[in-house]
């Protein structure tokens, strides 16, 4: 049995799955597959479960987490389950007055844009997560072989919700923060940092056995800005779960720019959106780092014909990687058909079986 370098005892079964190995950039029996929002509207099963309850009270509930997790699995076949979740959960834990509004996503009822607003981010205990913590022990007695994977919003995503009070297309209040008061900003991306690596280790210590860092609005963001401001913090949450010797996944959309230093930041996979050739993403991430991706969502729309074309470009663009785990270049599309996925892990498992 592998243990890790906390001596966290992992299921052997789990540990030589095709996902963690693809994760270790060890030969795989076949790609791996799975997909961010495999959990999710796409499924008539969730809207089911989910009916008449708010999304964040559905994140609360450890059995209903559970079942919504498992869905994808069951349906599709996947490598991977990703713990259902979502990323304003801890923020909400430690007191944020917030909420995910229907058609618009999490708003924050007071937005931080002072040193005082900053007083309001408390440290996040275990027991602030207490429901994670039974949700991951249900999760793992029942996925048996199949890896599930914890995740948590990158610091600069979750200070972007913060700042702006909401979603933004422009990011005008966080970068006049950025660049207008850096010390107020370094501290504010140093205390998110803080919360997001505690939430990591809570999901680790119940039994996830990889996580990724969705970093969702930092291709907003130049090189230069992203180098100084931004990955300090990223790279202490990644530091701050490494003596776990779980594999850390980072990913960001429109980051094709960002790419090396993403991986720079500490992760051992980065997560690659459909813009950048995964041939191309593999010589800006450089050796050492496997890839995550990275299908257009949108392909799904499509013939199944072409959804096999647009998969074989992926693939043969992944033939020399070190590691390669199958994703979608973003999440999937609320309604996206749920066969065109089970089609798709199917394909993939067909093509790439050693």
């Amino acid at each position: 049995m592998r243990v890790s370098a906390i001596d966290k005892p992992e299921n052997p079964a789990v540990a030589e799955s095709a996902f963690l190995k693809a994760c270790r950039r060890e030969p795989v029996p076949h790609t791996p597959v799975w997909f961010m929002r495999q959990a999710g509207r796409s499924l008539p099963e969730y809207l089911k479960v989910r009916e008449g309850i708010p999304m964040l009270e559905s994140c609360m509930r450890p059995e209903l987490v559970t079942e919504i997790t498992l869905q994808p699995v069951r349906r599709h076949g996947v490598d991977a389950a990703i713990y259902f979740s979502d990323i304003v959960v801890p923020l909400k834990a430690i007191g944020v007055d917030l909420d995910i509004k229907p058609g618009v996503g999490p708003v924050v009822e007071q937005p931080i844009r002072s040193r005082a607003d900053l007083e309001r981010l408390r440290d996040l205990t275990p027991e602030d997560v207490s429901y994670v913590t039974e949700a991951i022990r249900m999760l793992t007695a029942e996925l048996g072989p199949t890896p599930l994977i914890g995740f948590a919003g990158a610091p600069f995503t979750l200070a972007s919700y913060l700042v702006e009070g909401g979603p933004s297309k422009n990011h005008e209040h966080t970068k006049a923060l950025m660049y207008g008061d850096p010390e107020l900003w370094a501290d504010l991306l140093d205390r998110l940092a803080g919360i997001t690596a505690a939430f990591l280790k809570v999901q680790i210590e119940a039994g996830a056995s990889a996580v990724q860092l969705f970093d969702s609005w930092v291709g907003a963001l130049a090189p230069a800005d992203y180098r100084r401001s931004v990955m300090p913090a990223s790279k202490k949450v990644f530091e701050a779960v490494a003596p776990y010797d779980v594999p850390r996944i980072h990913f960001g959309v429109g980051t094709g720019e960002l790419l090396g230093l993403m991986g720079e930041a500490g992760a051992d996979v980065v997560g690659v959106d459909w813009r950048v050739p995964l041939d191309e993403a593999v010589r800006r991430v450089g050796p050492g780092k496997a890839l995550q991706g990275n299908l257009d969502p949108a392909v799904l729309f499509s013939s199944r014909e072409a959804v096999e074309t647009k998969t074989r470009e992926v693939l043969d663009a992944a033939a020399g990687l070190e590691g390669h785990i199958f994703n979608l270049g973003h999440g999937v599309l609320p309604t996206t058909d749920p066969g065109a996925l089970t089609r798709l892990t199917e394909y993939v498992h067909e093509q790439t079986a050693r």
